[in-house]
């Protein structure tokens, strides 16, 4: 992977980290997450939890045990998140037990995350109903503390990872939705779903396919399910259309008319989220 400068407008800040799709999900569509990394030998071999969100609004935690975590849902100061999300890991490791690091205070230097991440240690999601990672595994839970998480559970959006298929979540909101990153090329992705449109294959458990939204340069695909759908009930409709999809966007032959009408309405619908 080409290096990139401080100057550099970074459209994939994921690109070539194990499990690039989930990092993208938790930094854009999971609420509460967490997952599994260690920084290189040069960097102490240090094992991380990456989180989704953390409290106060710190982009990092040195917790009072010693475990680091690192928040992805942060604002992002440059054009390369990768390298604002590698300054506030390296300045939570240096800091002191106890020491959040908010990202206004960290000076962002020329390491990126694929850096100082052990590319070898993949990137294993876990999804939660709350925030109880939050805390030291032996700290004293007041009321005040367990109030406070029990509030920003409450307002969490249910939200399930499928095992059918890679970066796949099911989350209810006002309805059930099925929101799957991708990272083959966006063109692909679209004329893939689009010769299922075009064939009327492009559904999910008698849902319907929305559109789709990029994201830190993938394309998220979003489906809508029949209200009550339960993350459950979906694992083998999405292996069946893993499947589909997969051969859809592996093919090269050019779209017929029906695969270009499909095209033009799934792109004239496309948002980009950053």
């Amino acid at each position: 992977m080409a290096k990139t400068s401080p100057s550099d407008v970074v459209l994939r800040p994921f690109e070539g980290l194990p499990g690039e799709a989930d990092w993208v999900a938790l930094r854009e569509i999971v609420p509460s997450a967490t997952a599994t990394a260690r920084t290189t030998a040069d960097q102490g071999a240090r094992d991380v939890v990456v989180t989704t969100v953390l409290p106060g609004g710190w982009g990092a935690l040195h917790r009072q045990d010693g475990t680091v975590l690192l928040a992805l849902q942060g604002a992002s100061g440059s054009d390369d998140l990768s390298r604002d999300l590698a300054a506030l890991l390296l300045a939570a490791i240096e800091a002191e037990p106890g020491t959040g690091v908010f990202a206004d205070e960290v000076e962002v230097g020329e390491a990126r995350l694929q850096d100082v991440l052990d590319l070898e240690v993949p990137f294993e999601v876990t999804v939660h109903d709350g925030y109880n990672y939050w805390l030291d595994a032996d700290a004293e839970t007041t009321d005040e503390i367990r109030e406070s998480l029990d509030e920003a559970a409450e307002s969490t959006i249910p939200t399930v990872k499928l095992a059918a298929a890679p970066s796949v979540y099911w989350c209810r909101m006002s309805k059930e939705f099925v929101r799957w990153a991708r990272t083959e090329d966006e063109d692909r992705v679209v004329d893939g779903i689009a010769r299922l449109q075009a064939r009327r294959e492009a559904g999910l458990a008698d849902g319907k396919f929305l559109g789709m939204f990029r994201a830190c340069g993938l394309v998220v695909p979003v489906w809508e399910l029949p209200r009550g759908t339960e993350a459950s009930d979906i694992e083998e409709p999405v292996a069946v259309l893993a499947a589909r999809l997969d051969e859809a966007i592996a093919l090269d032959a050019p779209l017929d008319a029906n695969e270009r009408r499909a095209r033009a309405g799934i792109v004239s619908r496309q948002v980009t989220l950053r």
